[in-house]
Protein backbone atom coordinates (compact mmCIF):
# COMPACT_ATOMS: atom_id res chain seq x y z
CA UNK A 1 0.00 0.00 0.00
CA UNK A 2 1.32 3.43 -0.90
CA UNK A 3 1.66 5.86 1.98
CA UNK A 4 1.32 9.59 1.21
CA UNK A 5 2.64 12.43 3.30
CA UNK A 6 2.51 16.16 2.61
CA UNK A 7 5.64 17.84 3.94
CA UNK A 8 5.98 21.58 4.49
CA UNK A 9 9.49 21.59 3.09
CA UNK A 10 11.48 20.23 0.19
CA UNK A 11 13.63 17.56 1.81
CA UNK A 12 13.36 13.88 0.90
CA UNK A 13 13.14 11.09 3.47
CA UNK A 14 12.30 7.48 3.07
CA UNK A 15 9.56 5.63 4.92
CA UNK A 16 10.52 4.99 8.55
CA UNK A 17 9.85 1.28 8.25
CA UNK A 18 12.61 0.70 5.68
CA UNK A 19 15.50 -1.42 6.95
CA UNK A 20 17.83 -0.98 3.95
CA UNK A 21 21.12 0.60 4.99
CA UNK A 22 22.09 2.21 1.67
CA UNK A 23 19.48 3.41 -0.81
CA UNK A 24 20.09 4.81 -4.31
CA UNK A 25 18.52 8.24 -4.79
CA UNK A 26 17.70 9.38 -8.34
CA UNK A 27 17.43 13.11 -9.04
CA UNK A 28 14.75 14.07 -11.59
CA UNK A 29 13.38 17.33 -12.92
CA UNK A 30 9.65 16.78 -12.42
CA UNK A 31 9.67 13.16 -13.66
CA UNK A 32 10.11 11.24 -10.41
CA UNK A 33 6.59 9.82 -10.28
CA UNK A 34 6.52 8.86 -13.97
CA UNK A 35 9.88 7.13 -13.68
CA UNK A 36 8.88 5.20 -10.56
CA UNK A 37 5.64 4.06 -12.22
CA UNK A 38 7.55 2.79 -15.24
CA UNK A 39 10.10 0.90 -13.18
CA UNK A 40 7.63 -0.81 -10.87
CA UNK A 41 5.59 -1.89 -13.90
CA UNK A 42 8.62 -3.78 -15.21
CA UNK A 43 10.11 -5.55 -12.19
CA UNK A 44 8.76 -8.24 -9.88
CA UNK A 45 8.42 -7.70 -6.11
CA UNK A 46 8.01 -4.01 -6.80
CA UNK A 47 5.74 -1.18 -5.72
CA UNK A 48 5.50 2.37 -4.44
CA UNK A 49 6.04 2.64 -0.69
CA UNK A 50 5.67 6.35 0.01
CA UNK A 51 4.93 9.55 -1.87
CA UNK A 52 5.85 12.90 -0.32
CA UNK A 53 4.48 16.15 -1.74
CA UNK A 54 5.64 19.73 -1.48
CA UNK A 55 3.80 21.92 1.00
CA UNK A 56 3.29 25.66 1.41
CA UNK A 57 7.01 26.43 1.72
CA UNK A 58 8.00 24.64 -1.47
CA UNK A 59 10.45 24.90 -3.08
CA UNK A 60 8.36 22.90 -5.55
CA UNK A 61 4.73 23.80 -6.34
CA UNK A 62 2.41 22.97 -3.46
CA UNK A 63 0.96 19.50 -3.87
CA UNK A 64 3.48 18.40 -6.51
CA UNK A 65 5.46 15.22 -5.97
CA UNK A 66 8.68 15.74 -4.02
CA UNK A 67 9.88 12.17 -3.53
CA UNK A 68 8.74 8.66 -4.32
CA UNK A 69 10.22 5.76 -2.40
CA UNK A 70 9.69 2.57 -4.38
CA UNK A 71 10.86 -1.02 -4.39
CA UNK A 72 12.25 -3.02 -7.32
CA UNK A 73 12.87 -6.73 -6.84
CA UNK A 74 12.90 -6.20 -3.11
CA UNK A 75 15.37 -3.27 -3.15
CA UNK A 76 14.48 0.28 -2.11
CA UNK A 77 15.07 3.30 -4.33
CA UNK A 78 14.16 6.96 -3.99
CA UNK A 79 13.13 9.25 -6.86
CA UNK A 80 13.46 12.96 -6.07
CA UNK A 81 12.11 15.92 -8.03
CA UNK A 82 15.04 18.22 -7.32
CA UNK A 83 15.13 20.45 -10.40
CA UNK A 84 17.36 20.79 -13.49
CA UNK A 85 20.73 21.06 -11.72
CA UNK A 86 21.98 17.50 -12.27
CA UNK A 87 21.80 15.00 -15.11
CA UNK A 88 22.27 11.23 -15.23
CA UNK A 89 25.38 9.76 -16.82
CA UNK A 90 26.42 6.15 -17.54
CA UNK A 91 29.13 6.45 -14.87
CA UNK A 92 26.48 5.17 -12.47
CA UNK A 93 24.06 2.58 -13.79
CA UNK A 94 21.95 -0.30 -12.51
CA UNK A 95 22.99 -3.83 -13.42
CA UNK A 96 20.05 -6.22 -13.72
CA UNK A 97 20.60 -9.97 -13.62
CA UNK A 98 17.93 -11.80 -15.63
CA UNK A 99 17.26 -15.53 -15.61
CA UNK A 100 15.23 -16.03 -18.81
CA UNK A 101 15.30 -14.83 -22.40
CA UNK A 102 11.72 -13.62 -22.09
CA UNK A 103 12.59 -11.47 -19.08
CA UNK A 104 15.65 -9.77 -20.58
CA UNK A 105 13.87 -9.17 -23.90
CA UNK A 106 10.88 -7.60 -22.16
CA UNK A 107 13.02 -5.35 -19.97
CA UNK A 108 15.20 -4.31 -22.89
CA UNK A 109 12.22 -3.39 -25.03
CA UNK A 110 10.76 -1.06 -22.40
CA UNK A 111 13.96 0.38 -20.91
CA UNK A 112 15.59 1.16 -24.26
CA UNK A 113 12.44 2.73 -25.70
CA UNK A 114 13.13 6.43 -26.43
CA UNK A 115 16.50 6.08 -24.69
CA UNK A 116 20.10 5.77 -25.91
CA UNK A 117 21.70 2.38 -26.55
CA UNK A 118 25.36 2.08 -25.51
CA UNK A 119 25.74 -1.65 -26.26
CA UNK A 120 23.16 -3.57 -28.27
CA UNK A 121 21.37 -6.50 -26.66
CA UNK A 122 23.43 -9.36 -28.06
CA UNK A 123 25.88 -12.18 -27.32
CA UNK A 124 29.33 -11.06 -26.14
CA UNK A 125 32.48 -12.96 -25.08
CA UNK A 126 31.56 -12.24 -21.45
CA UNK A 127 27.82 -12.96 -21.67
CA UNK A 128 25.40 -15.02 -23.74
CA UNK A 129 23.09 -11.99 -23.76
CA UNK A 130 23.85 -8.46 -22.56
CA UNK A 131 22.77 -4.91 -23.33
CA UNK A 132 23.48 -1.43 -21.95
CA UNK A 133 21.04 1.43 -22.44
CA UNK A 134 19.75 4.62 -20.90
CA UNK A 135 15.99 4.87 -20.55
CA UNK A 136 13.66 7.69 -21.58
CA UNK A 137 14.55 9.57 -18.38
CA UNK A 138 18.31 9.23 -18.84
CA UNK A 139 18.90 6.53 -16.20
CA UNK A 140 21.36 3.86 -17.35
CA UNK A 141 20.66 0.13 -17.15
CA UNK A 142 22.82 -2.92 -17.88
CA UNK A 143 20.84 -6.10 -18.55
CA UNK A 144 22.55 -9.48 -18.35
CA UNK A 145 21.26 -13.01 -18.90
CA UNK A 146 22.96 -15.32 -16.42
CA UNK A 147 22.40 -18.43 -14.36
CA UNK A 148 22.58 -16.68 -10.99
CA UNK A 149 19.41 -15.38 -9.36
CA UNK A 150 17.65 -12.15 -10.18
CA UNK A 151 18.94 -8.94 -8.68
CA UNK A 152 19.75 -5.25 -9.21
CA UNK A 153 23.18 -3.86 -8.30
CA UNK A 154 24.43 -0.28 -8.38
CA UNK A 155 27.23 -0.16 -10.96
CA UNK A 156 30.09 2.38 -10.73
CA UNK A 157 32.31 3.02 -13.77
CA UNK A 158 35.60 4.78 -13.02
CA UNK A 159 36.61 6.97 -15.97
CA UNK A 160 38.78 10.02 -16.66
CA UNK A 161 40.68 11.12 -13.56
CA UNK A 162 39.16 8.21 -11.64
CA UNK A 163 40.29 5.56 -14.10
CA UNK A 164 42.25 2.78 -12.44
CA UNK A 165 40.76 3.48 -9.01
CA UNK A 166 37.85 1.02 -9.00
CA UNK A 167 39.61 -1.58 -6.86
CA UNK A 168 40.96 1.03 -4.47
CA UNK A 169 37.50 2.58 -4.11
CA UNK A 170 35.56 -0.58 -3.42
CA UNK A 171 38.18 -1.78 -0.93
CA UNK A 172 37.95 1.58 0.85
CA UNK A 173 34.15 1.51 0.93
CA UNK A 174 34.25 -1.98 2.42
CA UNK A 175 36.28 -0.67 5.37
CA UNK A 176 33.66 2.01 6.11
CA UNK A 177 30.51 -0.10 6.22
CA UNK A 178 29.86 -3.11 8.42
CA UNK A 179 28.99 -6.45 6.84
CA UNK A 180 30.79 -5.58 3.60
CA UNK A 181 33.02 -7.68 1.36
CA UNK A 182 34.69 -7.91 -2.03
CA UNK A 183 33.04 -10.82 -3.83
CA UNK A 184 34.76 -10.98 -7.21
CA UNK A 185 37.42 -9.09 -9.19
CA UNK A 186 38.26 -9.77 -12.85
CA UNK A 187 41.02 -7.76 -14.51
CA UNK A 188 41.73 -6.68 -18.06
CA UNK A 189 44.42 -8.68 -19.76
CA UNK A 190 46.66 -7.89 -22.72
CA UNK A 191 44.97 -7.12 -26.01
CA UNK A 192 41.59 -6.27 -24.54
CA UNK A 193 41.66 -2.59 -25.45
CA UNK A 194 41.96 -1.40 -21.85
CA UNK A 195 44.81 -0.86 -19.38
CA UNK A 196 46.12 -4.26 -18.38
CA UNK A 197 45.49 -5.09 -14.73
CA UNK A 198 42.69 -2.59 -14.18
CA UNK A 199 39.25 -3.80 -13.14
CA UNK A 200 37.16 -5.26 -15.93
CA UNK A 201 34.37 -6.41 -13.64
CA UNK A 202 34.00 -6.54 -9.87
CA UNK A 203 31.25 -7.35 -7.39
CA UNK A 204 31.13 -6.14 -3.81
CA UNK A 205 28.55 -5.57 -1.10
CA UNK A 206 28.23 -2.76 1.42
CA UNK A 207 26.07 -3.53 4.46
CA UNK A 208 24.35 -6.19 2.38
CA UNK A 209 23.62 -3.89 -0.58
CA UNK A 210 24.92 -5.05 -3.97
CA UNK A 211 27.44 -2.99 -5.94
CA UNK A 212 29.56 -3.55 -9.03
CA UNK A 213 32.51 -1.62 -10.47
CA UNK A 214 34.79 -1.36 -13.47
CA UNK A 215 37.54 0.83 -14.91
CA UNK A 216 37.39 2.28 -18.41
CA UNK A 217 40.23 4.15 -20.10
CA UNK A 218 38.09 5.14 -23.08
CA UNK A 219 37.60 8.83 -23.86
CA UNK A 220 34.28 9.21 -22.06
CA UNK A 221 32.73 12.68 -21.84
CA UNK A 222 31.09 12.05 -18.48
CA UNK A 223 31.84 11.09 -14.89
CA UNK A 224 29.97 10.65 -11.61
CA UNK A 225 27.22 13.16 -10.83
CA UNK A 226 24.92 13.87 -7.85
CA UNK A 227 22.00 12.86 -10.09
CA UNK A 228 22.53 9.46 -8.44
CA UNK A 229 23.56 9.51 -4.80
CA UNK A 230 23.50 6.91 -2.05
CA UNK A 231 21.53 7.71 1.10
CA UNK A 232 22.98 6.04 4.20
CA UNK A 233 20.70 5.39 7.18
CA UNK A 234 22.59 6.15 10.42
CA UNK A 235 21.34 4.99 13.81
CA UNK A 236 23.39 7.42 15.93
CA UNK A 237 25.29 10.69 15.87
CA UNK A 238 28.52 8.73 16.27
CA UNK A 239 27.80 6.89 13.03
CA UNK A 240 26.89 10.14 11.26
CA UNK A 241 30.13 11.75 12.45
CA UNK A 242 32.30 8.84 11.40
CA UNK A 243 30.84 8.37 7.93
CA UNK A 244 30.69 12.11 7.29
CA UNK A 245 34.36 12.62 8.03
CA UNK A 246 35.67 9.46 6.40
CA UNK A 247 33.57 9.58 3.23
CA UNK A 248 34.26 13.29 2.63
CA UNK A 249 38.03 13.00 3.16
CA UNK A 250 39.63 14.09 -0.10
CA UNK A 251 36.19 14.97 -1.48
CA UNK A 252 33.74 17.80 -0.80
CA UNK A 253 31.27 18.44 2.01
CA UNK A 254 27.93 19.86 1.00
CA UNK A 255 24.79 21.09 2.72
CA UNK A 256 22.21 19.11 4.63
CA UNK A 257 24.14 15.86 4.87
CA UNK A 258 25.22 15.63 1.22
CA UNK A 259 28.86 15.01 0.24
CA UNK A 260 31.05 13.87 -2.63
CA UNK A 261 33.76 11.37 -1.80
CA UNK A 262 37.33 11.39 -3.14
CA UNK A 263 36.18 9.60 -6.31
CA UNK A 264 33.28 11.96 -7.00
CA UNK A 265 30.55 9.57 -5.86
CA UNK A 266 27.74 11.37 -4.00
CA UNK A 267 26.35 10.27 -0.63
CA UNK A 268 23.68 11.45 1.79
CA UNK A 269 24.46 10.81 5.48
CA UNK A 270 21.04 10.83 7.13
CA UNK A 271 20.29 9.97 10.77
CA UNK A 272 17.20 7.89 11.44
CA UNK A 273 16.21 10.54 14.01
CA UNK A 274 15.81 13.15 11.29
CA UNK A 275 13.33 11.04 9.37
CA UNK A 276 11.39 10.48 12.58
CA UNK A 277 11.27 14.22 13.30
CA UNK A 278 10.18 15.01 9.74
CA UNK A 279 7.33 12.52 10.08
CA UNK A 280 5.87 14.64 12.89
CA UNK A 281 2.31 15.71 12.16
CA UNK A 282 2.83 19.23 13.57
CA UNK A 283 3.76 21.58 10.67
CA UNK A 284 5.32 24.13 13.02
CA UNK A 285 7.72 21.56 14.48
CA UNK A 286 8.59 20.23 11.06
CA UNK A 287 9.29 23.76 9.82
CA UNK A 288 11.63 24.38 12.75
CA UNK A 289 13.51 21.17 12.08
CA UNK A 290 13.78 21.97 8.39
CA UNK A 291 15.04 25.50 9.07
CA UNK A 292 17.69 24.14 11.43
CA UNK A 293 18.76 21.51 8.91
CA UNK A 294 19.24 24.10 6.16
CA UNK A 295 21.95 25.74 8.27
CA UNK A 296 23.84 22.49 8.72
CA UNK A 297 26.46 20.70 6.66
CA UNK A 298 26.84 17.52 8.70
CA UNK A 299 23.51 16.79 10.33
CA UNK A 300 23.40 17.16 14.10
CA UNK A 301 20.74 15.11 15.88
CA UNK A 302 20.71 17.14 19.12
CA UNK A 303 20.40 20.38 17.17
CA UNK A 304 17.50 19.01 15.18
CA UNK A 305 15.75 17.80 18.32
CA UNK A 306 16.22 21.18 20.00
CA UNK A 307 14.69 22.84 16.96
CA UNK A 308 11.72 20.47 17.13
CA UNK A 309 11.09 21.47 20.75
CA UNK A 310 11.31 25.17 19.87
Amino acid sequence: MTKERSFVNGWPFRYIGSMQKIMPCLWFDGQAESAAKLYISLFEDSGVQTVARYGEAGPGPKGSVMTVVFRLQGQDFMALNGGPQFHFTPATSFFVSCTTEAEIDRLWKELSKDGSVFMDLARYPFSRKFGWTSDRFGVSWQLNLADQGKGISSFLMFVGKQHGKAEEAMSWYATLFKDSRIEQVARFGPGQGETEGTVMHARFSLSGCGFMAMDSAQDHKFTFTPAISFAVDCASQEEVDELWEKLSEGGAKGQCGWLDDRYGVSWQIVPTALRELMADGDPARVNRVFAAMLKMTKLDIDGLRRAAKG
